[in-house]
C-alpha cells in the first residue's frame, strides 16, 4: 500500500468533470494543481459514498481556499459518475478505475464475497504534493467508516505551507 514518503503512483484514466464531460485524465500532469486529493470510495450510488462525496462537495470551498485540487475515484464506469455527479450536485470531477489499475497500484483494493463483488476500492485519500509525493494517506478496511475530513483538510493546507517554505 502506498504510504506518506512514497510518490505516487502515476496513473492515466477517465475524468468526468463537473459539466459531465469525459476526458484524459494523468496524474503527473496534474501535479501543479496540488496539492491534489485522491479520494476513493467502493461505488457510486451507495450510502456511506454518497455521503462522502457529498460531503467533500459541501466543504470544497475550504479545499478551494487553499488551493488544493479534489478529486474523487471508484470503479464506475465515466458514465455512471457522470450521472452520480449530476444526481448529487458535485463540484468536482471524477475519475474512474474501472480497469482497477489505480486501486491495484495504491494497493487499497476489497472485497464484498459475500455479495459476489470483487476488486472495489477501499474508503481511503491520499494528498500529493507538486512533486508527485504522498503527504498524508489515511485507508480504511470498514467500508462503513467515513475519513476526517478536517484531516484531510490539514493536510493539504500543511502540504501548502511546506511548498510555500521551500519556495
Amino acid at each position: 500500500m502506498v504510504s506518506v514518503g512514497d510518490s505516487a503512483p502515476d496513473f492515466t484514466a477517465p475524468k468526468t468533470d463537473i459539466d459531465g464531460d469525459i476526458e484524459s485524465f494523468t496524474l503527473s500532469e496534474n501535479l501543479d494543481d496540488a496539492p491534489v486529493v485522491l479520494a476513493f470510495f467502493p461505488a457510486a450510488f451507495t450510502g456511506v459514498c454518497t455521503t462522502e462525496m457529498c460531503t467533500f462537495r459541501d466543504q470544497m470551498a475550504n479545499f478551494d481556499d487553499i488551493g488544493a485540487t479534489v478529486y474523487g475515484i471508484s470503479i464506475d464506469t465515466p458514465f455512471t459518475l457522470s450521472e452520480f455527479a449530476e444526481k448529487n450536485d458535485l463540484n468536482f470531477d471524477l475519475i474512474s478505475d474501472t480497469n482497477r489499475n489505480l486501486i491495484d497500484a495504491y494497493g487499497i483494493e476489497m472485497d464484498f464475497a459475500d455479495l459476489g463483488v470483487y476488486d472495489v476500492a477501499k474508503r481511503a485519500v491520499f494528498v500529493v504534493d507538486a512533486d508527485g509525493e504522498v503527504t498524508y494517506e489515511w485507508v480504511s478496511d470498514d467500508p462503513g467508516v467515513e475519513p476526517d475530513y478536517a484531516a484531510v483538510e490539514a493536510a493539504a493546507s500543511q502540504t501548502v505551507e511546506e511548498a510555500s517554505e521551500a519556495a
